[in-house]
């Protein structure tokens, strides 16, 4: 993970075949940091430096397997480069700007609901991909979404999130909560009837637009794409600002959702932003309290 930005330029242009003129720093997330870089040919580069090592491959086996399937433009792997603990991965950059930018919210609400529209339409599209089981993408574990979700997800981390509790290092409110949502969900959640494909992590800082007709440019940076129940491959859309935008709305509007699936996604939201915590040891409180209030209020419709 610790590559500076003369080893990043040396391995853009071993890749690339140009030199690096300039390079820019985008941001991090959960797995990485990211960089654009112009190169002398008059290409430009996306390089991705990622925290963990073996999370690289995935992500470029990700990459290449949605992009067959999703309509809206995804970045198109360029190279991938493992030496020592530098794991990094290059790629095309997608036009736009990320929708998380507030400056986008200014504009008219006739753009911002095409906006939604769009992004709801591909999604569609996307899920429309059905898959032979769910779990891993190119290995799918399970037959049933409800045993790989309870089995590999809902319960470990439960499990993470009690024991962390008890040492003092995660809220026991927030646990009590989750575990009341649980069995909730138990309850009330159905089998879907089929698996589909997901993006895994389609909030506004994946979402791509025109900064002047807010019109979707395409997606970026899919995380933990898998073969999942519709419901699980949605709930991102009401993270940071997205409801402002009615994402989630839009794309209820043009597909009939399952009973509960208000509060099912909900639960969703509430225990993955818990999960980041219990898997990477990051705790973003504001987004966590977020969740909360939307799961105590989907609670309470159904009581």
């Amino acid at each position: 993970m610790n590559v500076n930005k003369q080893e990043l330029a040396q391995i853009a242009q071993q890749h690339m075949g140009a030199a690096v003129q300039d390079m820019r720093y985008l941001g991090a997330g959960g797995s990485g940091k990211v960089w654009l870089a112009n190169l002398s040919d008059g290409q430009c580069v996306i390089l991705k430096v990622f925290r963990r090592s073996g999370e690289m491959q995935a992500e470029a086996t990700q990459l290449q397997f949605i992009a067959q399937h999703c309509q809206a433009a995804m970045p198109r792997v360029l190279f991938t480069h493992s030496c020592g603990q530098h794991e990094v991965l290059g790629m095309t950059k997608v036009p736009g700007r990320n929708a998380l930018d507030p400056r986008l919210l200014l504009r008219s609400r006739a753009k911002k609901a095409a906006f939604a529209n769009d992004v709801a339409q591909n999604l569609l599209q996307l899920h429309g991909i059905r898959g032979q089981g769910y779990g891993n993408l190119q290995h799918p574990t399970h037959n049933s979404w409800l045993a790989y979700y309870n089995e590999t997800i809902a319960q470990p981390t439960l499990s993470c999130l009690q024991a962390a509790a008890a040492q003092g290092k995660f809220s026991k409110r927030t646990v009590a909560l989750l575990c009341e949502g649980y069995a909730c969900y138990e309850q009330l959640a159905q089998e879907p009837e089929h698996a589909v494909l997901i993006h895994g992590d389609i909030n506004l800082a994946n979402i791509m637009a025109d900064p002047n007709t807010l019109r979707l440019t395409g997606f970026i940076d899919p995380c933990e794409v898998i073969w999942a129940a519709r419901e699980y491959g949605l709930f991102q859309l009401q993270n940071m600002w997205g409801n402002c935008y009615g994402l989630y709305d839009a794309y209820k509007a043009q597909h009939a959702m399952p009973p509960h699936s208000d509060f099912i996604i909900a639960f969703y939201g509430a225990l993955n932003e818990a999960r980041v915590f219990a898997v990477s040891g990051m705790h973003y409180g504001v987004w966590q309290q977020l969740w909360n209030r939307r799961l105590r209020a989907q609670l309470r419709r159904i009581k």
